[in-house]
């Protein structure tokens, strides 16, 4: 098997367990309370990539790392998985996973817009429209259903899904700076946001004793939300070709996962749904595209 199709495999894989992640929020969160969740699957995650590691033989790269690297892993994991998950588990306990879902999938036109402060990018008339596709396509999935009736789902709920995407923006834009290996960074981030979140979950939630199904919801999300899909993502990047040959296939995502949400967790799904997520879509590649 030639290294195109190997990337095509890890490429398909994680888009199916990205596609789980939602129903998996949902149904964990019938047991446990949204930092609960984070606590477990963030220690999963944490033990994944210590895994890795030692199988790979970068335990030196932890060790060789200075204080400024350090001092970075502990913002970059505040950022992501700390604060990013909690806003959205928070989000996806507000909301029908059908809402959350595509909602936090507007990361790509919020990094647009960070761009131009952070980046010193210039916004062009094709990015405007391409920003005002999307968001069209986050009214009409906040609309839930009734898209002339003016009245919205949760407004919580949506301003903390859309916020999560900002917050995944802001992550991104830093991670992609630092140069140091990926699961390195990985282990890193996730070893300071297994600190943040023991203090959180200490003061806020505690540590009483859940329920197996929430147990095993949460491992689940820690496992292939949060852990081993991002190292089978990062190997399809490197054994494609062209990273535009398995790019794409991300945006297949949120559509397998609005059917694992319909016949998993028994949401009926709005046709507002559809078209929203339509047009995020639709706006992300006129954007991609712009070149």
């Amino acid at each position: 098997m030639d290294n195109q199709n190997k990337a095509s495999i890890y490429a398909g894989l994680s888009v199916l367990f990205w596609a789980t992640a939602a129903s998996a929020f949902k149904i964990a969160l019938a047991y446990l309370d949204f930092i609960q969740l984070l606590f477990i699957s963030t220690i999963t995650s944490l033990l994944v990539f210590s895994i890795l590691l030692f199988m790979q033989g970068k335990l030196q790269l932890i060790r060789s790392q200075n204080l400024q690297e350090i001092g970075q892993s502990a913002v970059l994991g505040f950022l992501n998985p700390f604060l990013y998950y909690m806003v959205l588990l928070k989000a996806y306990s507000l909301l029908p996973a059908q809402i959350a879902q595509p909602l936090n999938f507007t990361w790509p036109i919020v990094l647009v817009l960070l761009s131009i402060p952070l980046l010193k990018q210039k916004i062009t008339a094709r990015s405007i429209l391409a920003i005002f596709i999307s968001f069209a396509g986050v009214f009409f999935i906040s609309s839930q259903g009734k898209p002339f009736a003016l009245k919205f789902a949760d407004p919580p709920g949506v301003i903390l899904a859309v916020g999560s995407s900002v917050v995944w923006a802001l992550f991104w834009i830093f991670n992609v700076r630092d140069k140091r290996d990926d699961v390195v960074k990985l282990f890193m981030n996730f070893l300071f946001a297994s600190i943040f979140i023991t203090v959180v979950t200490a003061g806020f939630s505690g540590f009483r004793i859940l329920a197996w199904e929430g147990w095993l919801a949460g491992i689940y999300v820690g496992f292939f939300e949060m852990g081993i899909t991002f190292v089978f993502w990062l190997k399809a990047l490197q054994l494609s070709s062209s990273t535009s040959k398995i790019g794409n296939l991300i945006y297949l995502t949120p559509f397998f996962s609005l059917l694992i949400i319909h016949f998993v967790v028994g949401e009926s799904i709005y046709f507002t749904t559809i078209i929203g997520l339509i047009l995020i879509v639709a706006g992300i590649f006129y954007e991609k595209t712009r070149k």
